[in-house]
């Protein structure tokens, strides 16, 4: 490998969700990934062996918590606990997605704060450090009691958008209240001006498309958000700027969840192309022709490298 990083300590080892995303982090860093094995004893119980003395070494686990989620976060808890007998100095978790981030406060009577319960999960097993993508809410990095690492996606998003929309007249259009803070990042990067979609959702993965708060008419429009799962408000969002008069509707997010009819919502609506990125392996069956797939690797394989070298990771978005 001609990049070789050369310090013995650090270690990054992948667990189940995102192998391909590990092996490019790897990469990206100059390393060989660390020798671990997942098996399953016969009644479904998780056994993992580390195949290699990690005593002292800084340790960096990549592990989304995407679907399935709860075998994933036990995966990485099993893990964490693994590292920590076996006396690793840190105990990093990589995290490009953080499942259950969605249920980070009481919205209604006697419901359970998840995002919470894996912060406090992922400390009493042993973490010191978390470094993770594009939080649902950025509050939740106050979870926790160790140092997090919050990594943007916005860059990259932006980065590709920039090169495509050469000369086109275009919107950054968030598609709730709660975006627009990403949306205005978006934008400043790309120079553009925004949009809100105000809308009322009657129950949950509901989404029901009210007005549009900005000018649209005759532009190009980019939706932009953190999460698309089942892309009910995005297509509902895309469809409604269509109407109004733009051009064109694209839409962007960190992590794809596409779970459900997901896919083929996208398929039928008015979304030219849906560019994500790779925090959540997307099955072949989601691979379809709009969908745009950009690589976190570099951004968090740079972030590995200076979290063990002591530098400062904020740099990183200047």
């Amino acid at each position: 490998m001609s990049n070789q990083y050369l310090d013995p300590n650090l270690k990054v080892f992948s667990l189940n969700s995102n192998p391909g995303l590990a092996e490019e982090i790897a990469k990206v860093i100059g390393v060989e990934l660390g020798k671990c094995s997942v098996s399953r004893f016969s009644d479904g119980e998780i056994q993992i062996n580390i195949e290699e003395s990690i005593r002292g070494g800084d340790v960096f686990v990549i592990q989304s918590t995407s679907s399935a989620v709860n075998e994933h976060i036990m995966e990485l808890l099993i893990m964490i606990d693994a590292l920590k007998r076996a006396s690793a100095k840190t105990i990093n978790i990589v995290m490009p997605y953080y499942g259950y981030a969605r249920q980070d406060r009481k919205a209604r009577a006697r419901e359970p704060i998840t995002a919470k319960l894996v912060a406090n999960l992922l400390e009493t097993a042993g973490a010191t450090r978390v470094i993770t993508l594009d939080l649902h809410a950025p509050q939740i990095q106050g979870f926790f009691d160790i140092p997090i690492d919050h990594l943007m996606g916005v860059p990259i998003l932006a980065e590709y958008f920039k090169e495509k929309m050469r000369g086109e007249d275009i919107v950054i259009v968030s598609p709730d209240h709660g975006g627009v803070t990403r949306a205005r990042k978006m934008a400043e990067r790309l120079k553009a001006p925004i949009a809100i979609i105000d809308k009322r959702r009657p129950r949950p993965n509901v989404a029901e498309v009210m007005n549009i708060v900005g000018n649209i008419e005759g532009k190009v429009a980019i939706l932009i958000d953190d999460i698309i799962d089942t892309a009910g408000t995005i297509t509902l969002a895309a469809n409604a700027l269509v109407e109004n008069g733009a051009l064109e509707v694209y839409a962007c997010c960190s992590h794809p969840v596409l779970s459900g009819p997901a896919i083929e919502r996208i398929e039928q609506s008015k979304i030219k192309e849906l560019v994500v990125t790779n925090t959540i392996a997307l099955e072949d069956e989601k691979r379809i022709g709009k969908v745009v797939e950009l690589s976190v690797a570099p951004l968090i394989g740079e972030a590995i490298i200076r979290v063990h070298e002591e530098q400062s990771v904020s740099t990183l978005f200047d």
